[in-house]
């Protein structure tokens, strides 16, 4: 059967991101001498072992004098009780470099700064969110990051340093690795490659990104067998990034590999397609729904798969598998009334989602 994939495409794909591994990154880390040591030295972990093509710069707040490196790609500030931190920040980003300010102290930090006269961006100051007055272990409201009650309002829980922790550790570099991702688009993946905590949060946002991008393409192509070929290159696109941020090698023969992945979810759309045949005035629902869930639990058990160390060899039974299931909920959940009413709520949101992701890769 022939795969409904342009595999010149994808090969274009997997040669640019290949182009990656040798492309340099320069980081630079300055640590305030009085922030709390186990973020300190949390941050520093995360930049250590860089990979052959990454420049990390470590120093310290000593000293009047501070010269920002022009050349860096990001730059991150330790922040801890110094006033000097909103200042030093602003110098980075007037120099043209992003610049993250992680803290354990994320609202005394943020007073400090305004009052001195240098505020943080909002977006560029990182903690390990969801665990701000979390004081014990099972907290439900601790643990879904919604943190209420006299925890929530006490100022001097929230002033105190928050323990980095397992907890706080996964956290903290959960929201350190979706600033580099949203600040550093041009390099991220050349970031991910160095520095692992960038990886899950870069794969993530790929998988968003396209089941967003197959749901559109569900919804507003109607010309029959059009939305294939688009969709399974989407697919494939996707899942280089996702090998590719974990360090998978982009070869010939790990293209072709991936495009017979992804040719396998091909049966998956058949079917749903029948189902839209036997319903059409929900056609869209199901074309819409198979795009986006199949897309999605694709992306999501290989991000899974190569968390847990696996590689593109193993892959296709993971991502088979996953499909198969996403695509068989999402036509049975199409193919009823109270389904369809569902999807139809829905439609006018995901249109537009799905346009202003595809304007941004435009």
């Amino acid at each position: 059967m022939k795969l409904p994939i342009d595999l010149k495409a994808v090969i274009e794909a997997a040669t640019d991101i290949e182009s990656a591994r040798n492309t340099p990154v320069s980081v630079s880390v300055l640590i305030d001498d009085s922030a709390p040591g186990d973020v300190a030295a949390h941050v520093r972990s995360a930049f250590v072992g860089a990979g052959a093509h990454a420049r990390v710069t470590v120093g310290y707040f000593v000293g009047p004098a501070f010269s920002p490196y022009e050349g860096d790609d990001m730059a991150v500030i330790v922040a801890g009780f110094s006033e000097e931190v909103g200042r030093r920040a602003a110098e980075i980003r007037a120099a043209g470099v992003p610049v993250m300010v992680v803290t354990s102290m994320p609202r005394l930090v943020a007073d400090m700064a305004v009052a001195y006269g240098n505020p943080i961006p909002e977006g560029d100051l990182v903690a390990p969110e969801g665990v701000e007055g979390c004081e014990a272990d099972g907290d439900a409201a601790c643990e879904s990051g919604d943190v209420t009650g006299a925890n929530a309002q006490s100022p001097e829980i929230l002033d105190a340093p928050i323990p980095i922790d397992a907890a706080a550790a996964a956290a903290l570099d959960r929201r350190m690795g979706e600033w580099v991702v949203a600040a550093c688009r041009e390099k991220r993946l050349a970031l991910a490659l160095s520095f692992p905590f960038v990886r899950r949060p870069l794969s993530l946002e790929a998988v968003s990104a396209t089941s967003l991008q197959n749901a559109g393409i569900g919804l507003v192509l109607f010309i029959p067998g059009a939305d294939m070929p688009l969709m399974t290159l989407n697919q494939a696109k996707m899942l280089l990034q996702i090998a590719a941020a974990y360090g998978e090698p982009m070869s010939v023969a790990r293209v072709k590999e991936l495009a017979a992945i992804v040719g396998g979810a091909f049966v998956c759309r058949s079917v749903a397609r029948q189902v839209a045949g036997a319903v059409p005035a929900i056609g869209w629902a199901v074309k819409a729904g198979v795009g986006y869930a199949g897309t999605k639990a694709m992306g999501l058990a290989a991000v899974e798969y190569f968390e847990r160390g696996g590689n593109i060899a193993g892959l296709a039974g993971v991502v088979s598998t996953a499909t198969a299931k996403a695509t068989q909920i999402a036509g049975d959940v199409a193919a009823t009334p109270a389904g369809a009413r569902v999807l139809s709520t829905v439609k006018a949101a995901v249109r537009q989602g799905a346009a202003s992701v595809l304007k941004k890769t435009e």
